[in-house]
């Protein structure tokens, strides 16, 4: 059977998940398509992974001409298709007006939700009436966090259900922790590592105001964070200005070796799905300390040390509490590999998908 899958512009977590899907659909006897933009195409290489590719301009905002231009470009793209698996709310409200709604006879559409709507405003009304349409046209609806299931379900989704995406299995560390420390310039110090698109959502304000109080500490903490994105300027002046124990590494492919080298994760994020970085953390037994956002309590458990969305004082003394205590240090890492062991994998992300397909089509 014929799959055509939909992704918007995504430089992370959605773009993997999609590849995940791309690599692994063919051996489970789907024929897979991918239509999205073609930056997230060169990002992700889906052709690389067995997938045709159709360029469609789905944007991250609202933009009339360019959506119609976008819905116009999906149905070409739908015309040899069984199903359609869409990949964030504007992806699904689109290809719900590339299919019509929903009825007898029609290309079903598989929706996956990723990300909450957080904008406020005259732009939460339009991008809500959005939210609405893909809720609405979708025959199943994919949430990766009980919130976000709840939300479709608010919105009229037909048949919503809890769907949570796996992060690739960490691969092991290439070089040595005590190389990768140097090079960061920590040395003894404790290494604080965050890996995040620097955008609002992530909540780096909040993380940058904690390593102002830290900067008391004997040693003084690093903190590393390793990505990306629109606030990096204004990061860099608030780091500067302030004189902060803080670096921006920009986008780095050795995620693992920074896993390897840190004494500890921080997350500060204002809402979350299901972060792979905190997943792949827990993987490798880092004691992890985060915000309540999203999906995160549910995901992490009591594998994690969790505090308040926005709290500045919590993180801090989430983190001063583990650094002075290694032995809790490491018993947090520890229950942390136990609550990852029992997550599903993107096998399981990957067989779900290939099911709901057959069952869709009618397979």
């Amino acid at each position: 059977m014929r799959l055509t899958i939909v992704v918007g512009m995504t430089a992370g977590g959605v773009g993997m998940h999609v590849r995940s899907l791309v690599e692994r659909l063919g051996g489970l006897g789907i024929e897979v398509g991918v239509a999205g933009p073609q930056e997230t195409q060169d990002r992700f290489d889906f052709v690389g992974a067995g997938a045709r590719f159709a360029p469609v301009r789905i944007g991250s905002a609202p933009n009339p001409p360019a959506d119609l231009a976008a819905v116009l470009a999906l149905r070409r793209a739908f015309r040899a298709t069984d199903v359609v698996h869409a990949h964030g709310f504007r992806a699904a409200a689109l290809s719900g007006l590339a299919l019509g709604r929903r009825r007898d006879g029609r290309v079903p559409l598989l929706a996956t939700w990723h990300n909450a709507v957080l904008v406020t405003g005259p732009k939460r009304v339009l991008i809500g009436q959005l939210e609405k349409l893909a809720a609405r046209r979708a025959d199943v609806t994919l949430g990766v966090s009980s919130d976000l299931v709840a939300r479709a379900r608010e919105l009229g989704a037909a048949d919503v259900r809890l769907a949570p995406v796996a992060a690739p299995r960490v691969q092991p560390a290439e070089r040595d922790a005590a190389a990768v420390r140097a090079e960061l310039g920590a040395g003894d110090r404790p290494l604080l590592l965050a890996v995040n698109r620097l955008a609002e959502q992530k909540g780096l304000d909040v993380l940058l105001a904690a390593a102002a109080r830290w900067r008391d500490r004997e040693p003084q903490p690093l903190v590393v964070v390793a990505g990306d994105g629109p606030l990096e300027d204004e990061l860099n002046a608030d780091i500067a200005r302030d004189d902060l124990p803080v670096r921006l590494l920009g986008r780095r492919s050795d995620v693992p070796d920074l896993l390897a080298a840190a004494d500890l994760y921080v997350l500060t994020s204002v809402w979350e799905g299901r972060p792979l970085v905190i997943q792949e953390a827990m993987q490798v037994g880092l004691a992890v300390v985060t915000t309540a956002a999203g999906g995160v309590p549910e995901l992490v458990g009591d594998g994690a040390k969790v505090v308040p969305v926005g709290d500045v004082q919590a993180v801090a003394d989430a983190v001063d509490t583990l650094l002075d205590d290694p032995r809790a240090r490491a018993e947090l890492g520890e229950r942390g590999r136990r609550t990852a062991a029992d997550w599903p994998d993107e096998d399981d992300n990957a067989r779900l998908v290939a099911d709901l397909c057959r069952d869709l089509a009618g397979h």
